[in-house]
């Protein structure tokens, strides 16, 4: 699926499961709470912190995809709502990013192995 393609999907899902988008200021926070939730499970999973007894998903992969594509879901209400072409700004951020860090981070001691 392309992201234009999921911009038209999620348009398309709004319509007729959501009734309507939530307002700008409400899906920032949704997206601040779906963040949480990720960065939670990676906490668990790959920091130091453990998981309480028996909260511990079934599929630790599993349950991560799915956080992170309720990340996405929100940041593609947002980009609808915005107006926004993300395919087209993924590929400028992409070509900044080419330019930008053209020999960065092959120059970085810290990530050499």
């Amino acid at each position: 699926m392309t992201l234009k393609e999921l911009q038209s999907t999620v348009d398309a899902w709004i319509a007729s499961h959501g009734v309507r988008y939530f307002n700008e200021m409400t899906n920032v926070v949704l997206l601040m709470e779906e963040v949480g939730e990720f960065s939670r499970l990676i906490a668990r999973t790959h920091g130091e912190q453990s998981f309480k007894a028996g909260t511990e998903p079934d599929n630790i992969s599993a349950a991560i995809a799915d956080e992170l594509a309720d990340i996405l879901f929100v940041l593609t209400c947002l980009s609808n709502q915005l107006g926004l072409d993300m395919e087209q700004a993924m590929r400028l951020n992409l070509e900044k990013k080419s330019q930008r860090d053209f020999q960065r981070h092959h120059n970085n001691p810290r990530i050499q192995e």
